[in-house]
C-alpha cells in the first residue's frame, strides 16, 4: 500500500491510525533517509497506543520502552548498531516475541534477526512534488 503524505501532519496521522490499530506482539520496520519523517511517524503512532510521554529516537540507548494504555511499546534505533551481538546483549528477542509492540527505526540494518511477520514501512521523499512530500510504503 502507498499512501501520500503532503506535511508532517499527514505521516503524523498515519503513525497515529497504525498505532491505534497495533496489536500485542506486531513488530513495525520503519526505514527511510535521514530527515524523511521516522520520528514524526513514531511519535503519531505512541500517542495512538495511549502514550502521552514525549518520544524522540533512542539513537543513543537503542531500545527506549513506554507503557502504553493498552500494551508496552518498544521503540528502537539500531542506526548505531554495528554488531548483532549489541542487540543480543540486550535481550532482543524479549522484544520481538514479548507482549508489546516493537517499532525499529532503520530496521534494514539488523535484517538478519528480524521476525519474517513483521510490517515493513518505508518513507521516501519526492522532492519533485515538494519539500514536505513524502511516499509512505506499508508491506
Amino acid at each position: 500500500m502507498k499512501i501520500e503524505s503532503f506535511n508532517w501532519k499527514d505521516t503524523f496521522n498515519l503513525g497515529f491510525e497504525l498505532g491505534a490499530k497495533a496489536k500485542e506482539g506486531q513488530v513495525y520496520c520503519l526505514s527511510g533517509d535521514l530527515g524523511v519523517g521516522k520520528t514524526v511517524f513514531t511519535q503519531g503512532f505512541a500517542q495512538g497506543l495511549g502514550i502521552q510521554e514525549h518520544v524522540n529516537s533512542p539513537t543513543f540507548t537503542i531500545v527506549q520502552e513506554y507503557q502504553g494504555s493498552r500494551m508496552p511499546f518498544y521503540h528502537f534505533d539500531v542506526y548505531r548498531i554495528s554488531d548483532i551481538e549489541e542487540m543480543e546483549e540486550i535481550g532482543y528477542q524479549d522484544y520481538f516475541y514479548g507482549n508489546g509492540v516493537c517499532l525499529i527505526e532503520w530496521a534494514e540494518l539488523i535484517e538478519d534477526i528480524l521476525p519474517a511477520d513483521r510490517i515493513n514501512i518505508t518513507i521516501v521523499k519526492n522532492l519533485d512534488k515538494g519539500f514536505d512530500y513524502r511516499e509512505i510504503i506499508i508491506e
